[in-house]
């Protein structure tokens, strides 16, 4: 079967539900993963022909795409910060968003010329935010704990196909007793917590609602700060003096967080936009 006929039948299945440029952006990363062609086989081999065993692959994620299945998830990987990371239901997939905090924090951290930084990721999922700063940030020492064994065990797996070295820890920021093992100061913390509000749900998309951990995603409409009052509360024990805090957050609370940072007794505190336009991170300084 021609390669170019399983395109047009992606589109044909497809186009309803992703719009026609998602679609063929997924059909470029399927054939790259699985099949090993480059982006612009189609333009200079219009009459490809690929094996029916080949054809089984793409028309198996077909049916899982037709299901909302993240082609990520398909795939069992997916890039951040240049760099390869498995992936699965277990955990997020790292977002661009994400790319830029860890970007903020390499800027910080390469400006300062701090020689030996101990960093700690909370709620690190696919290891993506403390293996990025291990691999480009030389000389740091990065630590990072989830409260899912499934998602430390891919983050391991994440670091050794990175060539790092991470320490990892089975804890949850919301239980003060199971977080003393980290019997270290730090000089920044950093993290992407919950903070999808249950009346978010109906901006998501089905592929997020139905496959990613909404353990990793969600908080109640009530007290969406819950994981943002445990982190500062942490780091208020575990900061050296002037040590940066580093989140991620929710768009529309970007406000809330200055103030709650500000009760938590941080300073120099900054929000920054995403490549977006919206509020999406928040960085503090503790006073010590």
């Amino acid at each position: 079967m021609l390669l170019k006929e399983i395109k047009t039948i992606f589109h044909t299945e497809l186009d309803a539900i992703y719009g026609s440029q998602e679609v063929a952006s997924c059909f470029t990363l399927l054939t790259d993963h699985f099949l090993g062609l480059e982006k612009f086989v189609l333009l200079l081999r219009p009459q490809w022909v690929i094996s029916k065993e080949e054809e089984s692959i793409l028309f198996n994620a077909l049916s899982q795409l037709k299901k909302h299945v993240p082609v990520q998830y398909i795939m069992g990987e997916t890039e951040f910060m240049d760099l390869k990371f498995k992936v699965s239901a277990d955990v997020l997939i790292p977002r661009p968003e994400t790319e830029d905090l860890v970007r903020w924090i390499l800027e910080d951290y390469r400006a300062a010329q701090h020689p030996h930084p101990k960093i700690l990721d909370i709620g690190t999922g696919s290891g993506c935010i403390a293996i990025s700063i291990a691999r480009y940030l030389q000389g740091a020492a990065v630590s990072a704990l989830d409260i899912s064994n499934d998602a430390l065990q891919i983050a391991r797996t994440n670091a050794r196909q990175n060539d790092v070295d991470i320490n990892f820890y089975q804890a949850d920021i919301l239980n003060d007793s199971t977080t003393t093992q980290l019997e270290s100061t730090f000089d920044s913390i950093v993290s992407n917590p919950p903070y999808v509000r249950e009346l978010e749900k109906k901006e998501m998309h089905q592929n997020v609602l139905g496959h990613e951990p909404g353990i990793a995603l969600f908080v109640s409409d009530k007290d969406p700060l819950v994981f943002y009052r445990a982190i500062a509360n942490f780091a208020q024990k575990n900061l050296v003096a002037n040590g940066s805090l580093y989140l991620e957050i929710n768009q529309y609370l970007g406000k809330e967080m200055i103030d709650l940072l500000d009760a938590y007794n941080f300073k120099d505190i900054e929000l920054k936009k995403d490549i977006f336009g919206n509020d999406r991170m928040v960085k503090g300084v503790f006073r010590g």
